[in-house]
């Protein structure tokens, strides 16, 4: 009798026992795993650093070898976002502050992600994008025509994107959560104008009375909603230059897009974005950057105090330079770090689309010795291309129009972020395939009605690509509009190489400067393999090119894939599907006109590099990809990108070693400001500091400037080299000196607090014998009213 009871309540009790640890389970999981969560994806946001060597290195995309950074304006990010499916596909989407993306570094990047993930992450679902600025340290591309310039492959160039890349990613990945997400578009009309307006009016004047205007302006914007902590970022595609910074400039900056990124991500931490739900209120800081009012990134915890008193100014005074002193490389990232690096961040993205012939220099072309339009033409005055500019908004001060053009780009998108209100919903898809673009079979209409088959050519540049843009023109005797060439130049050309009867006959009208596709010395000079890709997410489908397509273009392929998707999805899709083009995205092969573009032969066609077809091929391979999509079926490719990482040859000498005068330190100040100085919100404070060059040591998520403040006894940061505000200069007393200067510039923003301020100047030096030393200085303290 006891015994069976006592069994009876073993039995009960085991059974109970599994009850509750299957509740527990369950409750764990329902708390812990964003599988089971009822929202329809997972979405992750990440960023890091890429901004590169700040001297020495030539810059990305004006291919002016004067061109040479020596500085920052502000700092260079990697964006990412992810979108998963709980249990199902994911996406990566990365948006680099560069000038485009980089076969090589795609390479690389997958590489790497494939030791962390496994098959997780791969060339099918990543997509890596640029902004197309003319301003970041070049030589990180694989093909001699794009690092010629930078004197080869630049080492450092190419590590600190590929690491940044991989860091943003793996951010974004870490970051999954429950979410949704929106999309909204609008229009922007006063951010770019058509550059090569002549050629775009080549195009059949049916088509033309299609569109209100020569470029393309929608803003087409995605928005991320994390289910707890409410938005967490945004990314957006419209079409414009990255070149609101002249080809003169030498400071690293993300051009106008890389401005209207910092601009939202600034909004969003003032309006407590993310850690709180809702919609944020784009007025107060909208109208901030109406004006000249400039946020300050570093930090947002410092009180305003009162008016500048005698007090203050008294207690500024007593604080001298501090001298150079030496200072541990781990001390650096740490000291200078925002008091919100350890929340959730507001990741903003401004991508770049179908750019190729839209600049942001929006007053128009004229010649710099008579002030008046260049030829509508050729881009010419008195025939010589190097005297027409176009003008920015800001006129003549580039960075203002980079300013000004960032800030459009950021309102446009605040607006469209707080009216986002269509949510994305369907299924994550993608494809994905390689294509040898130098003999591609491309079916095209005759005149008569029928089809024929053509071939796209082996790459090629025209003598127009010679002349530049009027965004940066080229020199001697080149133009835009040059369909015939001349002789001169053809006996230069035909040292490097000769094109035969062949390729001359299948790029024309194009005549032939360079012949890279079939310049093979040292290693190939331009690509023939090229990547082309869609992705999907829900109806927003995005479409991954390795080129710059002109308005038109652009406008062709969009409409010829959207087709496709309307027709053969049986409902899946209908026509409120948002088709977005993701320029420079992947790999670069320059320009991509239409037929009758390449024809008139301006600087884009003379770019595009694979021939008259080149447009066509990209249609009708992008529509197999569609086809695919709607059909369910998977893409082969046969062929992959060569990998010439180990053939890369490099010029660029490194650094020796950096040298004071006798008595002096590295850090010293060698011009401060001014003893007893106030200084009005507005006004400008430098000071320069005996330095070394910043090659030593990128200072990668760190600073080599800060504006610290007292408050009490302690110094905060506020303004760091990443601020808009703030400008780090660096320079040489001559060409091959191993001394070197830097010079802090900081432009005192409206809102900055009053009260007591000085500049400190980070960096790293290297001796002739012995390892690299990081240092810092200070400024003498002065006062802001």
């Amino acid at each position: 009798m006891e015994a069976s009871s006592c069994l009876r309540y073993q039995v009960h009790g085991v059974g109970l026992c599994r009850i509750w640890l299957c509740l527990l389970l369950v409750l764990v999981l329902q708390n812990c795993s964003p599988v089971l969560s009822d929202s329809p994806y997972l979405v992750g946001m990440g960023s890091y650093d890429i901004t590169g060597p700040a001297a020495d290195v030539n810059m990305m995309g004006y291919a002016n070898t004067e061109q040479i950074a020596s500085g920052i304006h502000f700092r260079l990010k990697s964006r990412a976002f992810i979108v998963a499916e709980p249990n199902g596909k994911r996406v990566v989407f990365v948006n680099l502050d560069a000038c485009m993306a980089s076969q090589l570094v795609n390479i690389k990047v997958l590489e790497r992600l494939k030791a962390r993930y496994g098959d997780l992450y791969n060339e099918n679902n990543v997509a890596i994008s640029g902004i197309h600025t003319h301003a970041g340290p070049g030589g990180y591309l694989q093909y001699i025509v794009y690092i010629v310039t930078s004197l080869g492959f630049v080492r450092q160039s190419f590590d600190v994107i590929v690491d940044g890349i991989e860091q943003s990613i793996v951010e974004a990945h870490n970051n999954l959560r429950p979410g949704e997400i929106y999309v909204n578009k609008g229009e922007l009309l006063d951010a770019g104008v058509n550059r090569s307006p002549s050629g775009y009016l080549n195009n059949p004047a049916e088509e033309r009375r299609k569109y209100q205007y020569n470029v393309d302006t929608e803003m087409t914007l995605v928005k991320f909603v994390d289910n707890e902590l409410g938005p967490v970022g945004s990314f957006n595609w419209f079409a414009t230059h990255g070149t609101s910074m002249s080809r003169t400039n030498s400071l690293i900056s993300g051009d106008n897009k890389g401005a209207a990124a910092r601009f939202m991500e600034d909004w969003a931490e003032q309006n407590g974005l993310p850690k709180q739900m809702g919609q944020a209120n784009s007025n107060e800081f909208g109208s901030l950057h109406l004006g000249s009012v400039l946020p300050r990134r570093v930090s947002t915890i410092i009180p305003e105090p009162n008016e500048i008193t005698d007090d203050l100014m008294q207690l500024a005074s007593s604080y001298e330079a501090s001298g150079g002193r030496r200072l541990a490389s781990s001390n650096i990232t740490k000291r200078i770090r925002s008091s919100r690096e350890n929340n959730a961040k507001f990741v903003s993205a401004f991508c770049q689309s179908n750019c190729g012939d839209v600049s942001p220099n929006v007053l128009g072309t004229f010649c710099i010795d008579t002030h008046l339009p260049c030829d509508f033409n050729h881009s010419t005055c008195n025939g010589k291309n190097e005297l027409c500019y176009g003008r920015g908004p800001g006129y003549p001060n580039e960075f203002e129009s980079t300013r000004i053009i960032g800030n459009r780009q950021f309102l446009k998108a605040v607006d469209l972020f707080n009216s986002a209100s269509e949510e994305i919903q369907g299924k994550i898809d993608y494809r994905h395939t390689y294509l040898d673009f130098s003999q591609l079979e491309v079916s095209v209409p005759t005149s008569t009605g029928g089809q024929k088959v053509v071939k796209t050519c082996p790459a090629a540049m025209g003598f127009a690509f010679a002349a530049g843009t009027t965004d940066g023109p080229g020199a001697f005797d080149f133009k835009q509009g040059d369909a015939k060439g001349n002789p001169f130049w053809r006996l230069v050309r035909n040292v490097l190489k000769t094109p035969g009867k062949e390729q001359v006959e299948c790029q024309a009208p194009k005549p032939i400067l360079l012949d890279t596709g079939e310049m093979k010395e040292p290693y190939d000079w331009a690509p023939a393999i090229l990547p082309i890709q869609i992705i999907r997410i829900g109806q927003l489908v995005i479409l991954c090119v390795p080129g710059e397509f002109t308005t038109m273009a652009g406008r062709r392929l969009r409409d010829a894939v959207k087709n496709v998707l309307i027709s053969g999805s049986n409902g899946e899709f209908d026509n409120n599907i948002h088709v977005v083009l993701a320029g420079l995205t992947n790999t670069y092969s320059q320009y991509i006109t239409t037929f009758e573009e390449y024809e008139i032969q301006r600087y884009e066609g003379a770019s595009t590099l694979y021939g008259p077809h080149t447009l066509s091929a990209y249609i009708q391979e992008f529509q197999k990809l569609a086809t695919a999509m709607v059909a369910n079926k998977e893409v082969q490719t046969n062929i992959q990108p060569p990998d010439m990482l180990d053939r890369q040859i490099g010029l660029l000498p490194g650094v020796m070693f950096d040298s004071t005068p006798p008595g002096v330190k590295f850090g010293d100040v060698s011009l401060d400001v001014s003893a007893n100085s106030t200084f009005r919100k507005g006004s400008t404070v430098n000071a320069t500091f005996y330095s070394a060059c910043p090659r030593n040591d990128l200072l990668t998520d760190g600073t080599f400037a800060l504006v610290e403040k007292l408050n009490g006894n302690d110094w905060i940061p506020v303004y760091d080299d990443d601020d808009w505000s703030l400008q780090f200069k660096w320079s040489r007393p001559s060409k091959l000196s191993p001394r070197s200067f830097a010079t802090l510039e900081w432009t005192i923003p409206e809102d900055a607090a009053s009260g007591v301020y000085r500049l400190r100047h980070f960096g790293a030096s290297k001796p002739l014998i012995g390892s690299i030393k990081h240092f810092t200085g200070t400024s003498r303290a002065f006062a802001v009213r």
